[in-house]
């Protein structure tokens, strides 16, 4: 049986690699040639039914996964937007669930209005695996931006909402106690989140060895999901705010070797991960569909209501994202002005100065990246659902009526948004004619500004000799005179003698460089893709130095 089970893993990994090469190759996303190819084996008739237990899902993936999405988010963005990431991820869940709610205790008789609400809340968040559909289709980024906030974070409204009403089935509602329900699950999971990402940094700045080190950091989602989840919190909130702490510590915690190990580490798990959920969620069908037959159900009721609830779903969110980015672009423009205008001329100072140009610099992004409404039509079409929905389906308790057909839709909506809005989402884009912003890749323009800001700091710091030593003792004289085109050269390709002293100067300059480019990053001046590449850039040189300066001892 282990070898079964091992030829099986090692046969999903070779699908999802096949599938994703040929999804470069037909201009389809991956996610959904996986789900065609899952939803075509479950049909085999010599392949047994797949029934995956949710906890798998919502415990064993969904925290590595939302952790690895949030620790390259960008955080700088999300501050933007805040309020619509924030609106999107708790207002449109519950207005959805609410609406949802009204029309399945409708459809379904004897469901009653809180399991209805309870499958309301099943399919109204937006699947973060899901979002990265859209990430090749060069949409802009605020975009992107908006749609990755909104997923990552609306899981902790739906799962409430979906405990709430299932409560409320043996007991009574208090609105009371659900919202400290729901406030408490967000804050316990943001501390509790924070603090694991905060001692996670502080540890691997002591654990020296590269293996022992990336084996830690692949235990931090859990230890953020677990204890959260013990205290009522929301574990994958938890799992998010620590990845937000880890993804902007680590410029200041951790070595170069650690980041980009990390970089490539945590693409394989996602790789691996979101092929995974998309290729269960296809193999899932055939089950699905006997437990509804069995049930006596029939497939056409089923049919109907998922088709009813998905367009339920797509005008609710219509109803609100459209009105709602309409007014939040010009809303937070006019509020970022008040307070440049209120504090440009009541305070001086560097702190002062450093926040007037950040804000100067959000009004710089508000204007050029505005929402307009082929934007909101974009967010609107690429709400989809995906395998959370599906194992979140599968939690609902077993005495409740007519569960394998509530089971049987939730599959339907989320597959259906799949392949519906997935396959149309190129076909919208191109359409509206959407002005390339390079959502999936970073701005040249961005990245070359940064470079020679970059480089006149390294030209100013050797002219005024700041370039020191790690005791703060200066370097020969000699090597101040090195010139500013030797850095961000191979070593192996420079003129001149590379000494070890040369290699050390070298050294030095580049971590004067990255000190610089932290602050840029914090500025807001430039995207956190373009800061993100360049520090890519500054770690695989300095490496290359470390390399070469081994070599010479």
């Amino acid at each position: 049986m282990s070898q079964q089970l091992l030829f099986l893993i090692v046969l999903a990994v070779v699908v999802i690699v096949f599938a994703n090469t040929i999804a470069s190759r037909v201009r389809v996303a991956g996610p959904l040639i996986l789900v065609g190819i899952g939803v075509v084996i479950s049909l085999i008739p010599a392949v047994p039914a797949l029934a995956v237990a949710p906890e798998l899902i919502l415990v064993g993936v969904l925290p590595p996964l939302l952790f690895s999405a949030a620790v390259s988010a960008p955080a700088i963005e999300f501050r933007r937007d805040l309020s619509a990431i924030g609106g999107m991820s708790v207002l449109l869940v519950i207005l959805s669930s609410l609406v949802l709610g009204l029309f399945f205790a409708w459809a379904v008789p004897g469901l009653g209005l809180p399991l209805g609400i309870a499958l309301g809340a099943i399919l109204s968040p937006t699947d973060a695996v899901a979002t990265s559909i859209v990430r090749g289709l060069g949409v802009p980024r605020r975009v992107l931006t908006i749609l990755e906030g909104e997923s990552l974070l609306n899981d902790a409204t739906a799962l409430v909402t979906l405990r709430t009403a299932i409560a409320v089935t043996a007991t009574s509602f208090s609105f009371v106690a659900t919202l400290g329900a729901f406030v408490w699950a967000v804050l316990s999971a943001i501390v509790i989140g924070a603090l694991v990402g905060i001692v996670a940094l502080r540890l691997r700045v002591w654990t020296h060895s590269p293996t022992a080190n990336t084996a830690l950091g692949f235990t931090v989602p859990y230890l953020a999901y677990l204890p959260t989840e013990a205290v009522g919190g929301s574990g994958l909130v938890a799992a998010v705010a620590a990845g937000v702490v880890c993804g902007q510590g680590a410029l200041r915690w951790l070595s170069p070797d650690q980041r980009i190990s990390d970089k490539l580490n945590w693409r394989t798990v996602e790789f691996i991960l979101e092929g995974a959920v998309f290729l269960i969620m296809g193999l899932e069908l055939y089950g699905i569909v006997q437990n509804n037959l069995a049930a006596d159900e029939g497939l056409l009721r089923g049919a109907l209501i998922a088709g009813a609830a998905f367009v339920i779903l797509v005008l609710v969110r219509a109803a609100y994202v459209l009105p709602m980015l309409g007014l939040h672009n010009a809303r937070v423009r006019g509020w970022v002005q008040r307070r440049i205008d209120g504090d440009g001329g009541n305070r001086r100072g560097p702190r002062s100065s450093q926040r007037l140009g950040r804000m100067r610099a959000d009004i710089e992004y508000y204007d050029a990246s505005p929402l307009t409404w082929k934007d909101s039509t974009v967010i609107v079409w690429a709400g989809m659902r995906g395998v959370v929905t599906l194992a979140a389906a599968q939690t609902l308790p077993r005495d409740t009526p007519e569960r394998d057909l509530l089971v049987f839709v939730a599959f339907l909506v989320a597959a259906g948004s799949l392949l519906i809005q997935g396959l149309s989402l190129p076909l919208v884009t191109k359409l509206l004619r959407l002005p390339a912003g390079g959502a999936g890749g970073t701005s040249r323009d961005e990245v070359r500004l940064i470079g020679d800001d970059l480089r006149v700091t390294a030209e100013q710091a050797v002219a005024r000799r700041a370039v020191l030593r790690a005791d703060r003792t200066p370097f020969a004289d000699e090597l101040y005179r090195v010139p500013t085109s030797h850095f961000f050269s191979a070593p192996d390709e420079t003129e001149g003698d590379d000494t070890p002293a040369s290699l050390e100067f070298e050294l030095a300059v580049v971590m004067l460089m990255r000190e610089r480019l932290h602050v840029l990053a914090r500025s807001g001046e430039f995207s956190t893709g373009a800061a993100r590449h360049m520090l890519d850039e500054l770690d695989a040189y300095e490496i290359s130095l470390r390399l070469h300066l081994d070599g010479e001892d």
